[in-house]
């Protein structure tokens, strides 16, 4: 390699690990920023302000844990009902599906995404909020009994925050799945199938080989549900309170922060709002660490088994390979070949 190459390849890795570096400063400064100017409320609640429950400007009393408590149990919800739907939009686009539908339903799912949140909001507002107020009305005196179901039918609340929450999650989840099981090698498929696996077997086999792709699809959904704002505040009642039921007005900490930040009047409230945006900072860093964290074990259990999906797959053709050599009579083969009487094989004296 030539002294010239060797210049212009250190310049290129300099200059690259700038940026990544720059990356990591922002994000450290954008955390710094928020702790600074939030020192008065911190300076005031300490971390009474994580475990309070009272809201209240006028006597100039804070707490967070409702809003905390919001932005968990919504973003959770939609996560539960996104989750198998982006998989199994991700399994038939790229494992079940004919070309011809490929095409149009990628570009439907990656057109969920490109909508704005107001416009979810909107659609909130004046078809799914009706539709849950009347699904609250339905519901059985029985079930009104537990607490996941009690509450009087606004429409607005929990159940509506998550449902419009885990169409938004959707796109992003299964457009991530579906290039993740993609980009499986065909010849764990092509293995599977020589082993003597089923079609359902071998999306299994390719399922598992994608499985740290697939935590990483679901972990970014669940970034988008923990910070979106516009679409939940139209939808969720903006009451803040801790209640396990689905029909409860609620509040997040996005929410909280959209509807109240320019109203704000004094230093202590600013700065109340500000290590609000501050938790939802460190919320966000904690389950991004966390994710990353379980995904790296899931990729040192890739490495330390490489070819695991074929091996799982060889290990049941193997289980169904004396089942299948015993013939349609179910004698095992060990039996028909000594004889039922004890026989010895042929060419045995």
């Amino acid at each position: 390699m030539s002294k010239k190459t060797r210049s212009d390849e250190m310049v290129f890795r300099v200059g690259t690990g700038v940026f990544a570096v720059f990356v990591v400063l922002l994000v450290a400064a954008i955390g710094v920023e928020l702790w600074r100017q939030s020192q008065l409320s911190i300076a005031r609640f300490g971390w009474q302000f994580w475990q309070t429950d009272t809201w209240n400007p006028v006597s100039g009393e804070f707490g967070a844990r409702p809003f905390i408590w919001g932005t968990l149990y919504s973003s959770i919800l939609a996560l539960l009902v996104a989750t198998p739907i982006a998989l199994g939009i991700a399994i038939y686009i790229s494992e079940l599906a004919p070309s011809w539908q490929q095409r149009p339903l990628v570009f439907l799912t990656e057109l969920l995404a490109a909508i704005p949140s107001i416009v979810y909001g909107i659609w909130g507002m004046f078809v799914l909020v009706p539709f849950v107020r009347q699904l609250e009305i339905g519901t059985p005196a029985w079930m009104k009994t537990i607490p996941l179901f009690s509450g009087p039918p606004y429409g607005v609340g929990m159940l509506s925050a998550a449902i419009i929450l885990s169409i938004m999650v959707i796109p992003f989840t299964s457009s991530v799945a579906r290039e993740v099981l993609k980009a499986v090698p065909a010849a764990q498929r092509e293995g599977a199938y020589a082993l003597g696996a089923t079609r359902w077997e071998a999306i299994r086999m390719a399922l598992f080989y994608a499985r740290t792709g697939i935590v990483g699809a679901v972990m970014l959904g669940f970034g988008r549900a923990l910070g979106e704002t516009m679409a939940v505040t139209m939808v969720i009642g903006n009451t803040p309170q801790m209640s396990a039921s689905l029909y409860a007005p609620q509040y997040t900490m996005a929410a909280v922060l959209a509807n109240e930040f320019t109203e704000a009047a004094g230093a202590l409230y600013i700065n109340a709002l500000i290590e609000i945006g501050l938790v939802l900072f460190a919320m966000t860093l904690i389950v991004n660490t966390i994710s990353r964290a379980f995904i790296w074990s899931l990729g040192r259990q890739t490495r330390r088994a490489p070819g695991g999906g074929l091996r799982m797959t060889s290990e049941r053709a193997s289980a169904r390979e004396p089942r299948e050599r015993s013939g349609a009579t179910g004698v095992p083969a060990r039996e028909r070949v000594g004889g039922s009487g004890g026989a010895k094989p042929p060419g045995k004296s």
